[in-house]
C-alpha cells in the first residue's frame, strides 16, 4: 500500500519469541463500508458484576475487513506443531425426512404456517452442502472458539474535546491531557495455548477521527459462565489486510477448525457468530449464503479481494469467524456496505464482507514469527497526485508528485528527490498513486523496477531496489 506518511519507511521488529512455519506448504460514490468494530470513540458502560467494558453505542465508520480461508495443513517436523486445527467433514447431514404425520392431522389454522416452516427449511437445506451439520450443531461446535475483544487506546487531547454519541457530553480535560477511549470486536481461538486471531482495526485505530494508533491495552474475553477475562499481547498486526495475532497466557482452550474458503461456492450456507454492539450481545448467531467470491472493493485506499455474504453482521462483529455448513471457519468477517445509494436513496441491505482465510493464512504465519508481513515491497515517498487540472495549470505531466524521499528509503538511494515526479513504473505510464501501488505490488521487496521520473523539464529512467516493509507502530 502506498502510504502518506513518513511511518511507511519501516520500524524496529518487536521482541518476540521465535516461532516456526508450522504448515508444509507455503465501493460506490454514495455509499461506505463500515468496519464492524465497536468504535473506541464510544464511552462504554459496566454492567453490574462484569469485569469487562460493555459497548452498547453504535459504531462510527471507520474502514476496514477481509477474510481468508485456511487450507488443511499438516505439521512437518518432529518439534512443530500446527496451531491450525482442521479436520475432514462431519458425517452428521442436515434432517431432510418429512413429518411422518399426515396433513389430514394438522390443524387448518396451522397450514400457513407450516407451508412457511418448510420453506424456510427448504433454503437451509439447498444450501448446505452435502453432509452438513444442523445450524445449532454448528453453533455448538463453533463457540467455544468465539472470544471477545477489548481494546484500550490513548489519544491527546485537544480543548474542549467533547463526545458522547448519545450518552451526554463528557469533557476529559485541556489540550495536551492523554484521553482513553475504549471499543469491542470479536475474535477466534486459533490454538490451545492461546493464540487468537482478530482483525488489526480491533488493535490499531488508524480510522476514526482521533488516529489512536495502537492500542495500549489488550485483552480477550471468554465465553464462559465467568466471563473469564485475560490480558493480550499484541504478537502482531497488519493494516494492509486487516488481520491480527494476539497471545493470552492460558491453555487448554478450544481452537476453531479452519476450513478451505477456496471451496466455497456462491450461494452456499455460511453461518456467523460475533458480540454485535458489545459484549451484552456475546455470542450471536446468524446465517445466510455466500453472495459473491474474489469481490474486490477498496476500503480506507486499501484494495482487499474479499467473501461477500448477507448474512447479517453488524458493529462488533469484527474479527468473528464466518463458517461454513461443516462448522470450519472459512473468513474473517470485518466490513459492511452502509448508508444508501443511488438517487432513490434506497437503503443498502445484506452486504456483508470478510477475509477468505486460505489468503490468510501466510499473513498470520508471518505475523507469528515476524510480527509484520515479510516479503511485502515498498519504494519510500510521501507523495500527492498530480491532476488532470493541476497538468494543465502548471505545465506539468500527471503522475505522482513526490513531497519527500526518506535518506533511508529506497527512493532517495535511487536518487529520487522532493519534486520530482514520478510518470511511468517499468514503461507503464502510472498518473495517480493507486497505480503507482498497483504496479510496485506486482513485485516483491528486493526486486529492481525502473521508474520513469520528470525533472527540470526532463524525464529520465532511475533504476530502484524495493525494500521489505515492515510494520508501523
Amino acid at each position: 500500500m502506498f502510504e502518506k506518511n513518513e511511518n511507511e519507511y519501516g520500524t524496529s521488529r518487536r521482541n518476540e519469541p521465535e516461532y516456526t512455519n508450522y504448515y508444509d506448504a507455503p465501493g460506490t460514490p454514495e455509499s461506505s463500508y463500515v468496519n464492524l468494530y465497536s468504535d473506541p470513540s464510544k464511552p462504554p458502560k459496566k454492567s453490574g458484576g462484569k469485569k469487562f467494558l460493555k459497548v452498547v453505542a453504535a459504531v462510527a465508520a471507520l474502514a476496514v475487513v477481509s477474510v481468508s480461508s485456511i487450507e488443511l495443513y499438516k505439521a512437518f517436523g518432529k518439534e512443530n506443531t500446527s496451531r491450525w486445527t482442521s479436520e475432514a467433514k462431519s458425517e452428521a447431514a442436515l434432517d431432510t425426512s418429512e413429518d411422518d404425520s399426515s396433513e389430514e392431522d394438522a390443524p387448518e389454522d396451522s397450514a400457513s404456517d407450516g407451508k412457511a416452516q418448510n420453506s424456510s427449511a427448504s433454503w437451509i437445506n439447498m444450501a448446505a452442502p452435502a453432509g452438513s451439520l444442523t445450524i445449532p450443531e454448528i453453533v455448538d461446535k463453533a463457540l467455544p472458539s468465539v472470544v471477545g475483544i477489548s481494546s484500550t487506546f490513548e489519544y491527546e487531547g485537544q480543548a474542549n474535546d467533547f463526545f458522547g454519541f448519545g450518552f451526554g457530553f463528557y469533557n476529559y480535560g485541556g489540550e495536551g491531557q492523554k484521553k482513553q477511549l475504549t471499543g469491542t470486536g470479536t475474535g477466534i481461538v486459533m490454538s490451545e495455548d492461546g493464540y487468537v486471531i482478530t482483525n488489526a482495526h480491533c488493535i490499531y485505530d488508524n480510522d476514526s477521527q482521533y488516529k489512536a494508533g495502537k492500542a495500549v491495552s489488550v485483552s480477550v474475553v471468554m465465553g464462559d459462565e465467568d466471563e473469564t477475562e485475560y490480558e493480550a499481547q499484541i504478537v502482531g498486526y497488519d493494516l494492509q489486510s486487516d488481520l491480527a495475532v494476539l497471545k493470552i497466557e492460558a491453555n487448554g482452550l478450544t481452537p476453531a477448525e479452519f476450513g478451505d474458503s477456496d471451496k466455497l461456492a456462491v450461494g452456499e450456507l455460511v453461518v456467523a457468530i460475533g458480540n454485535p454492539l458489545g459484549f451484552e450481545l456475546f455470542g450471536t448467531t446468524t446465517c445466510g449464503i455466500v453472495s459473491a467470491l474474489n469481490r474486490e472493493i477498496t476500503i480506507e485506499d486499501r484494495k482487499m479481494t474479499m467473501i461477500q455474504t448477507d448474512t447479517t453482521i453488524n458493529n462488533g462483529n469484527s474479527g468473528g469467524p464466518l463458517l461454513n455448513g461443516y462448522g470450519q471457519v472459512i473468513g474473517i468477517n470485518s466490513a459492511k456496505l452502509s448508508s444508501s445509494y443511488g438517487s432513490s436513496e434506497a437503503t443498502v441491505e445484506g452486504l456483508g464482507f470478510a477475509i477468505p482465510i486460505t489468503s490468510a493464512k501466510d499473513i498470520i504465519n508471518d505475523l507469528i514469527n515476524n510480527g509484520y508481513v515479510t516479503g511485502r515491497p515498498q519504494i519510500g515517498i510521501t507523495g500527492q497526485d498530480v491532476t488532470e487540472s493541476d497538468a494543465q495549470r502548471f505545465g506539468l505531466p500527471q503522475g505522482v508528485y513526490v513531497i519527500a524521499a526518506d535518506e533511508s528509503s529506497a527512493a532517495y538511494k535511487a536518487g529520487i528527490r522532493q519534486g520530482d515526479i514520478i510518470t511511468a513504473v517499468d514503461g507503464v505510464e502510472i498518473t495517480t498513486q493507486d497505480e503507482l501501488t498497483e504496479e510496485k505490488n506486482k513485485h516483491k521487496a528486493g526486486e529492481t523496477i525502473t521508474l520513469t521520473v520528470y525533472r527540470a523539464g526532463e524525464s529520465m529512467d532511475v533504476q530502484l531496489v524495493l525494500q521489505e516493509t515492515q510494520q508501523e507502530g
